[in-house]
């Protein structure tokens, strides 16, 4: 296909919506604030971007996926609201986008530095622990098990396991699950009857991990897949709060491949079941109750649906104030304190990076334990301060991640993204000191 020689905001509004992106995250994969997407597509040929994002846009398009582009030329035809695309060039008094909302140089060597970074940002994405063995296991395991599990022996395990992803030690996490796979079914199997749905509930969590591990690596298709047999592990258990459980890792891979409507549908659907079937009469039922919730606003967050991701914060407030404490209960994480770390990402979703920042403020650290989460915040106020323009200060958050979790900040393409975007938008020593610091932290840029 033939390159956009100058793009406008109706070209960047139907490369969005070829990309099947919200205006949120197609801000976020671009390094923008909100607003500048949203001007591009209410303002159409009539505005045109910087040259910095003339850039970015240019190598978005480049490393889209071939059904992508074929949509993104089909949009240009028939118009990003359905009617017929505009055939007159730009004109030459268009609005100019200012971009006052970045901070960043113009001039074809500016143009030139961003293209490369961004180039080099896109093939560094990929690095990290390798998933295939994790894979094979999973859909094509090779050998059977060298030992037979006992359904107590599978419980310590699979407990073990759970507690180094909640430390971010990935890599053993890969390794004991390419183990623990071969296992699971055979200890299911040879249980006892009274044993059956304990083993049951077992492999929801060990699928349930392998989901989560899966999206922190960037592979959302296959998280799926995993996330659909741990549904199916619950649904053999009959306990509903196993269910519940499993409706959550489904309701974050649904909401990662791009499925926000029937993610917020399941998380809602499901919390709903929990709370008739249990009427949340135990600790386990008020903690996924309320962790189910908010993976739901986040998945409303995504679609821009405001009122709804506000309205779940609301209910998981209510939870945690129900169940009194901040714990760990059912691997939740639950609590006062997790309510709060999901408003600073979910204002963070919503474009509200300023907030974000001010939300983040009052999080009281001693109170996270799970260096998952603790590491999480630090990456999302790197993500507010480089939405808001403040390199350093992004720079110094995701130096404070890295020294919570390393493997957190080397593995997840997320994060990389967020060093990537960095190393974009810096200028001067805050942009050496970017490099320097994702050299020595194993971040590829």
């Amino acid at each position: 296909m033939a390159p956009v020689t100058t793009w406008t905001g109706r070209e960047a509004t139907a490369l969005r919506q070829a990309l099947r992106m919200s205006v949120t995250a197609f801000a976020e994969h671009l390094g923008v604030a909100r607003r500048t997407v949203a001007k591009w597509s209410s303002q159409g040929d009539t505005v045109l971007p910087r040259a910095d994002m003339q850039a970015a846009l240019d190598t978005v398009l480049t490393r889209a996926t071939s059904d992508a582009r074929a949509r993104f030329e089909a949009l240009l035809v028939t118009g990003t609201n359905g009617a017929p695309g505009s055939t007159t060039p730009a004109r030459t008094g268009s609005d100019t986008d200012t971009g006052k909302d970045r901070h960043s140089g113009s001039g074809s060597d500016g143009d030139v530095r961003r293209r490369d970074l961004l180039r080099a940002t896109a093939a560094g994405v990929a690095a990290g622990p390798a998933v295939s063995p994790l894979l094979d296991a999973l859909v094509s395991p090779r050998h059977p098990p060298k030992t037979v599990l006992s359904v107590h022996q599978l419980s310590r395990a699979v407990a073990a396991v759970k507690r180094d992803y909640q430390a971010c030690r990935y890599a053993r996490v890969l390794d004991d699950l390419v183990t623990l796979l071969p296992a699971l079914e055979p200890a299911r199997a040879n249980a006892e009857d009274e044993q059956r749905a304990q083993a049951d509930v077992l492999a929801t969590d060990l699928y349930h991990v392998v989901g989560s591990v899966l999206l922190k690596m960037g592979d959302r298709g296959m998280a799926l897949v995993a996330a659909e047999r741990s549904t199916r592990a619950a649904t053999a258990s009959q306990d509903p709060v196993a269910i519940a459980a499993s409706a959550r890792i489904m309701t974050h891979a649904l909401m990662s491949n791009g499925h926000d409507d029937q993610a917020v549908t399941l998380a809602g659907h499901a919390a709903g079941v929990l709370d008739r079937d249990t009427r949340l009469d135990s600790t386990d039922a008020v903690a996924v109750y309320g962790a189910l919730v908010l993976r739901g606003a986040v998945a409303a967050a995504c679609k821009d649906d405001r009122d709804t991701a506000h309205a779940m914060l609301d209910e998981a407030t209510r939870a945690a104030a129900r169940l009194g404490y901040d714990g760990n209960d059912r691997w939740t994480g639950f609590g006062a304190t997790n309510v709060l770390l999901h408003r600073v990402n979910i204002a963070l979703a919503l474009g509200d990076a300023g907030t974000a920042i001010s939300l983040a403020r009052t999080v009281p650290l001693d109170k996270i334990t799970l260096a998952e989460r603790r590491a999480s915040l630090y990456v999302d106020v790197a993500r507010a301060y480089t939405q808001w323009g403040r390199h350093e200060q992004g720079l110094d958050a995701l130096r404070t991640a890295y020294d919570v979790a390393p493997e957190e900040i080397r593995c997840r393409p997320a994060v990389q993204r967020i060093a990537g975007d960095l190393a974009l938008l810096a200028k001067g020593q805050v942009r050496r000191a970017v490099v320097d610091f994702a050299q020595t932290a194993g971040i590829p840029l």
